[in-house]
């Protein structure tokens, strides 16, 4: 199953998540890292991000980057928001994190962050069928996201920031009454054309996100800061948060350290944090507000699934694909069936990733040996599979290393007939994971190989379902597909002492 990171370079501080994507269930973390760098404060103050600054937060760029190379990611995604957008340093900055990263970092947009927080929160909290508004408060920007059905229909990003307006309005400690009131009169000004945009329509649910909405969220409900993932989904009523945002705001440092839930770093910033949530829930009448432990890292994941980054690692190359096609017309098997089989291999390992939990190079395996499965039939009928074998494993394969072409020429000798079995040489000189794979990948080769039985291509699609303890596979077609139904069926024993769960087949006629 595909892993991947994703890397948040904010105006307050840098987030790396690395996470394994199972379709059908939410992405299982893997590695979360965060650190205080409070890149915007200098952007804020001179416009430019601090020597200082920069070099810490590229410190903490190359020792995320260590532990998702490790992870062996599918694929990065690494963005800088609010900070970075206004930085005239922006072009150093870029060129050094990129290189920190071990991946290209780009400015992204506050639109593009707005979608990116509302795939996160969709992802892992999806409310179908509602309207909701989605409240994200950084540190140099807050995005106001309007969802209908699970779909963004409107987004807003302000220079609301709680790290930008304390450098902006809070000089002071604890801040001045004067100092306050300039603070909610810009935040109201800034907020007043989203606010006639949304308007007062219904919202069934008001969901804030980021380290601030955790905080105002985690401490009126008496959460302590090292169980902040306790808030997750707890609610906090607008009138407790006017009363915290009035105790909050009368504090010096040192008292509002001492607040439970709130961190020693989030002290600094928790007052414009706090009037930001209030503000825009007092202008739009909201009564309360839900907190989401996702946020920006999720969206990025989720989008790079979505798009499917990283799976050609589990597909041949162009190079890889020809070699094997002219290999299969040299031993005389015919093209379309092999191209079929390797389409219908190709579909069961990335639906039935959750079930074979492989590594994505080995779809490369299957879809070569579906390929040359068949090819030992020119040399004889009889044993064909065996002949398959010895001729994939002794030929030059150009694109394709000793060790692809050893545990392709495994799956071709295993396409029929007997099961893996450690009295076969060719099995036995495995390496344990080598046999786990070649286990895993043979009930998928065979069951591609026998939705094409009867080399006509008469099943056009297939989708796999995971419930009830047992995996179906529906094949769509208008044709006659008896033959592959009987030849599919004929897996589901092998497919269980496998993977230890029954298997289905069904059809449906596709419509046209």
């Amino acid at each position: 199953m595909p892993k991947y990171a994703a890397v948040d370079i904010g105006s307050n501080s840098v987030r790396m998540q690395a996470a394994e994507v199972v379709p059908g269930s939410p992405p299982r973390v893997l590695a979360a890292e965060r650190d205080v760098t409070r890149l915007g404060e200098s952007v804020f103050r001179t416009g430019r991000i601090s020597p200082e600054a920069l070099e810490f937060t590229c410190s903490q760029l190359e020792k995320m980057a260590e532990i998702y190379r490790k992870l062996d990611v599918a694929g990065i995604r690494a963005v800088a928001t609010s900070a970075v957008r206004d930085a005239s340093n922006q072009r150093e900055f870029l060129e050094r994190a990129s290189e920190a990263a071990g991946a290209a970092v780009e400015v992204i947009s506050g639109q593009e962050e707005a979608r990116l927080i509302h795939l996160g929160v969709d992802s892992r909290w999806p409310h179908k069928n509602r309207r909701t508004l989605i409240i994200d408060v950084g540190g140099g920007s807050a995005e106001l996201i309007v969802s209908e059905n699970g779909r963004m229909v409107e987004a807003f990003s302000k220079p609301l920031g709680a790290v930008r307006l304390t450098s902006v309005f809070l000089p002071h400690d604890p801040p001045t009454a004067k100092e306050l009131h300039q603070l909610e009169e810009y935040i109201q000004e800034k907020i007043g054309a989203a606010v006639g945009r949304i308007g007062r329509r219904r919202m069934d649910r008001v969901i804030g996100t980021s380290a601030s909405a955790a905080a105002v969220v985690g401490s009126i409900n008496r959460i302590a800061r090292s169980k902040r993932e306790v808030a997750d989904r707890l609610r906090a009523t607008t009138p407790e948060i006017r009363k915290f945002y009035r105790e909050i705001s009368g504090l010096d440092l040192a008292a509002r350290r001492k607040v439970k839930g709130v961190g020693p770093r989030r002290a600094e910033i928790i007052v414009p944090g706090t009037a930001v949530f209030l503000k825009i829930l007092e202008a739009l009448r909201l009564p309360s507000i839900y907190y989401s432990s996702a946020g920006l890292r999720d969206g990025i994941i989720a989008d790079l699934a979505a798009r499917g980054v990283g799976k050609e690692r589990a597909r041949l190359t162009p190079e890889q694909r020809r070699s094997v096609e002219e290999m299969a017309r040299r031993y005389q098997v015919p093209v379309k069936h092999a191209r079929k089989v390797a389409a219908l291999g190709r579909s069961l390992f990335d639906s039935l990733a959750p079930v074979h939990r492989l590594p994505l190079e080995t779809g490369r395996l299957l879809e070569a040996a579906a390929y040359l499965h068949d090819i030992g039939h020119f040399v004889s009928d009889v044993g064909h599979h065996k002949h398959s074998y010895y001729l994939v494993s002794n030929s030059d394969m150009p694109g394709f290393t000793a060790w692809e072409r050893k545990m392709t020429s495994v799956l071709c000798r295993y396409h029929r007939k007997s099961l893996p079995a450690l009295r076969h040489d060719v099995f036995q000189v495995l390496t344990p994971e080598e046999r786990q794979s070649v286990m895993r990948l043979v009930p998928l080769l065979r069951l591609a190989d026998g939705l094409d039985r009867s080399h006509e291509q008469r099943v056009e699609e297939i989708t796999c379902q995971m419930r009830n303890g047992g995996v179906t596979v529906k094949i769509e077609s208008v044709r006659d597909t008896d033959l592959e139904m009987w030849a599919a069926e004929r897996v589901a024993e092998l497919f269980e002492q496998v993977f230890a769960l029954p298997l289905t087949i069904t059809k449906t006629r596709k419509q046209t």
